[in-house]
């Protein structure tokens, strides 16, 4: 029988990817039914599932919901150590080494390691990148971290390399949810030509074209998420100009 490929060997296929971005606060039952099918029809592989809060208390039934209707792999994208869930698929167990908060570096990560080495999840370790988008963004507060400036490219890089050498096996720009702007073209290139690992990048994606030069400049994976709940049929399109 042939063995299925880990979302990490999947991420390092070298095709270019895109995934959906689902924040439960920001969607009704309705709204997640509607999107997940959405992305069942585009034929996204993942879909990442979280948010700097969680509110509503939808978190089991969301996932739920996402699964019935879609075959993408689930993975968690989470604010904080409450978000793990075992009904997912995948989790990007992120390090924040663009901040100098130890508690988002590896504090809650202590926290969470007994819980999500009994969960079955597929542990995905994560450099975590803010990056300034010119206007301050969900993720810098909760995190108390500050983003690295747009144009500094080198310590960009240099941070991502970092991160590799650290043993991180995904590199996460971000721009951070409702970003004034996506993370340059730029500064993904030369982070891109400072690494091997899959390098992601989201934040301020919200048409095609910025989602095209993301991905030329070098990212492997964008993710979008304020975009798609405003417009959930971008979804198609994205999914459609991705290839």
């Amino acid at each position: 029988m042939k063995q299925k490929k880990s979302l990490l060997q999947q991420l390092s296929d070298g095709k270019k990817k895109f995934a959906p971005l689902v924040d439960p606060d920001k969607y009704s039952v309705q709204g997640i039914t509607k999107t997940s099918k959405l992305c069942e029809k585009a034929g996204v592989s993942f879909l990442l599932y979280g948010g700097s809060l969680l509110v509503t208390g939808n978190h089991a039934k969301y996932i739920r919901i996402l699964k019935d209707n879609c075959s993408a792999k689930v993975v968690l994208f989470p604010g904080n150590n409450l978000q793990i869930s075992d009904k997912a698929d995948a989790i990007l167990l992120l390090s924040l080494i663009s901040g100098r908060n130890s508690e988002m570096l590896i504090g809650r990560h202590v926290v969470a390691a007994p819980v999500l080495k009994a969960s079955g999840l597929e542990i995905l370790p994560t450099g975590y990148m803010l990056i300034d988008s010119t206007k301050p963004t969900a993720v810098s507060y909760m995190s108390n971290s500050t983003p690295i400036p747009g144009d500094k490219y080198d310590i960009a890089a240099c941070t991502a390399m970092a991160g590799e050498m650290l043993g991180l096996q995904l590199i996460y720009l971000d721009a951070g949810s409702g970003a004034g702007q996506p993370v340059s073209p730029e500064m993904i290139r030369i982070v891109k030509e400072s690494i091997h690992s899959p390098l992601v990048a989201g934040g301020g994606i919200r048409t095609i074209q910025q989602a095209e030069k993301t991905l030329s400049a070098g990212a492997d994976l964008i993710v979008v998420g304020n975009a798609i709940e405003q417009n959930p049929e971008l979804i198609l399109r994205l999914a459609e100009s991705i290839g």
